[in-house]
């Protein structure tokens, strides 16, 4: 009742557990949505933010270059960078005339329209054919830009009162110097830029998915950035905010990670796989810790019976060895043969108990580090042959043995009486649980080769009734016995087949069990032979 009500006790812990993780997880997996919803805004309002200095920035640039060669400045250094060719047209006689100025020294010279500028030049007269007045703009040419113009005192050459200025941008500078050095200005961190940013015309697609975008090239005169002097620039109340409608192109970016919003998700599965780890990590520690402690608790019962069956062990003998001495006492055996047959009797149960305290005290100090105490080498033909005990535990039964030993077996180097005690508790395993019916045990040694070199192979078989598959893996484990043993209550300790592999693999060999239910049981050791260099052949032994 109370093993069961443990059990509960451990299932409910666990339980609940596993029902709090969910639960974590849950709102984990919910904080983690409302913080990437949340990332995501602040990633979009950040760039347009950036976007809309970056449209400022460009057509402030642009209005302060307009604004020097609309009033006539010399050889500007704005106007020399941002357009290709400038000039003023005038109505004269009423025709209209054009003056370009030169590029190198900022005069004027009248000239004949260029080609590129015919449709500047008929939407002009068309606008004279109206009677606009002189602050209402042009319509706007997609080449060039069109605003209104006062000669200053002292103009050169060529140089109108009133008129229109001309400018003709130059595309490939702005596009390939100015519009990528504001991007670097504006939307680099730390001198890094993540953005892949584009330029094309207002209402063109853009060559990928964008993230955002905005308007650049507004030449407007409500556009314009700032008031301008003598008539040029937005109304007092400042200009509109830059958009997609307004402007001759548009600026479109991508994050370089694809978009903003594979950004957001790759951050999101970061989290969320890091989260998903965490909860992995508590849950395989409470899958380990009730583990463990349902090992240990294992262990604990294991080492219960261990002593249960130590005590029984122990009481077997020592009520034999009490009542035989309370007999001889008594003068109850009075022939000489009586006496004897005690005697003999008192020997025998002292020997088991004999055997039984030395394979205790050989588990404690193999637990304690001290398996192997001196290492020589060992004669295994001698060892298996004329040092091995075989009695049957049965009373009457007739024990039938086979021995096939190798002819000039190497040694073996290794502690004699270790070495000693782990093939006999292979015999005496196999006497106690195979022998039986049949009475048959087989003790075969030879030599054979592994990858690591010459071995010596020792097989001890019988013809019991085997071991149950599901049990094999756990014979060496220390305090374990079958439950053909507990049922049948077969005197033992559990301790024989744990200490037989315990010294075999501190010899640097290797223990293994085959057996088949109802088709006998055999144990398997292989000891690694001595180094021909350290055996002294007239000298090894047992030892």
């Amino acid at each position: 009742m109370r093993k069961s009500h443990r059990a509960w006790i451990a299932w409910g812990a666990g339980s609940v557990l596993v029902v709090l993780c969910a639960l974590l997880a849950w709102l984990q997996f919910r904080w983690i949505g409302e913080i990437t919803e949340a990332e995501r805004n602040r990633l979009h309002e950040q760039l347009h933010a950036r976007l809309m200095a970056v449209s400022r920035a460009f057509d402030q640039e642009l209005a302060d270059a307009c604004r020097a060669a609309a009033e006539g400045a010399d050889a500007t250094a704005p106007a020399r960078r941002w357009f290709r060719r400038s000039g003023v047209a005038w109505e004269e006689n009423g025709k209209l005339r054009l003056a370009l100025r030169d590029a190198g020294t900022g005069m004027l010279a009248t000239a004949e329209w260029p080609a590129e500028w015919n449709g500047t030049r008929e939407s002009l007269a068309e606008r004279k054919r109206r009677g606009d007045g002189p602050g209402r703009p042009p319509a706007l040419d997609p080449r060039l830009v069109v605003l209104p113009r006062l000669a200053r005192p002292g103009e050169a050459r060529g140089g109108p009162e009133g008129g229109w200025v001309l400018l003709e941008p130059d595309t490939e500078y702005l596009r390939g110097t100015v519009v990528p050095q504001l991007v670097q200005r504006y939307l680099a961190v730390d001198g890094r830029l993540e953005y892949q940013a584009a330029v094309i015309e207002n209402g063109a697609p853009a060559p990928f998915a964008a993230d955002d975008s905005v308007a650049l090239f507004d030449v407007r005169p409500g556009g314009m950035r700032g008031p301008g002097p003598r008539g040029l620039g937005g109304p007092p109340g400042g200009p509109p905010p830059p958009d997609a409608i307004h402007g001759r192109w548009r600026l479109a970016v991508r994050h370089s990670a694809g978009s903003l919003e594979a950004l957001v998700a790759g951050t999101r599965r970061r989290n969320l796989g890091v989260s998903a780890g965490i909860l992995l990590l508590m849950l395989a520690t409470g899958a380990v810790l009730a583990r463990t402690t349902r090992r240990a608790h294992q262990l604990a019962q294991q080492q219960l019976d261990f002593v249960a069956g130590v005590s029984h062990e122990l009481r077997t003998p020592l009520t034999v060895i009490r009542t035989a001495a309370y007999n001889l006492r008594g003068k109850l055996a009075q022939r000489p043969g009586q006496v004897e047959s005690y005697g003999a009797m008192i020997q025998a149960e002292s020997e088991k108990l004999q055997a039984l305290v030395e394979q205790v005290l050989r588990f404690a100090s193999i637990e304690s580090g001290h398996i192997v105490r001196v290492r020589q080498p060992i004669a295994i033909d001698a060892l298996v042959g004329a040092e091995l005990r075989f009695e049957s535990g049965v009373a009457g039964q007739e024990l039938r043995v086979e021995k096939e030993i190798e002819p000039g077996l190497p040694p073996v180097l290794g502690d004699g009486v270790a070495m000693r005690q782990a093939v006999q508790n292979l015999v005496d395993n196999a006497i106690k649980y195979g022998g039986g019916e049949h009475g048959w045990i087989g003790v075969r040694a030879c030599t054979v080769w592994t990858e690591r070199g010459t071995a010596v192979e020792i097989r001890v078989a019988d013809r019991g009734p085997g071991i149950p598959p599901e049990e094999q893996r756990h014979v060496f484990e220390p305090f374990f016995r079958g439950r053909r043993a507990v049922a049948d209550q077969i005197h033992g300790s559990g301790l024989g087949l744990s200490l037989t592999k315990k010294i075999v693999e501190a010899h640097g060999g290797e223990i293994r069990v085959r057996s088949e239910p109802g088709g006998g049981t055999e144990f398997m050791v292989r000891i690694p032979a001595a180094p021909a260099e350290l055996i002294n052949e007239p000298a090894y032994s047992v030892g």
